[in-house]
């Protein structure tokens, strides 16, 4: 059974940065696509990021030129770099590993695997 786990979260102040780290528990091979995903209470989660082995990468409108998806293939290990964060990217940040593409609602095809998330919490 493949576990992720997040880390990274915590509460920082309009314009900060964090970094998000799901580490992955064992190799996933050629066929992945990751994702970092977000939900506040009472919203549907949304996709945030995609990543493939290409590696071939996709972002929501609302957090392009702010944050950065990558995957250490050593470290096995995904990343979501945020950057000039805003009160509304608050939410619990969850990461997946999955069969699909970026660009198809974020690699989802229902037969994944998620982690448990991480809050991120920006004050202004």
């Amino acid at each position: 059974q493949v576990r992720l786990v997040e880390s990274g979260g915590g509460s920082v102040q309009t314009g900060g940065s964090l970094k998000l780290s799901c580490k992955i528990s064992e190799y996933i091979g050629g066929y992945y696509c990751m994702a970092w995903f977000r939900q506040v209470p009472g919203k549907e989660r949304e996709g945030v990021a995609g990543i493939d082995r290409d590696p071939y990468t996709h972002y929501a409108d609302s957090v392009k030129g702010r944050f950065t998806i990558s995957y250490d293939h050593a470290e096995n290990t995904l990343y979501l770099e945020m950057n000039s964060l805003k009160p509304e990217d608050t939410a619990m940040y969850y990461c997946t590993a999955d069969w699909g593409s970026p660009t198809v609602n974020y690699c989802q095809t229902g037969t994944g695997y998620w982690g448990q998330g991480t809050q991120v919490t920006v004050s202004s």
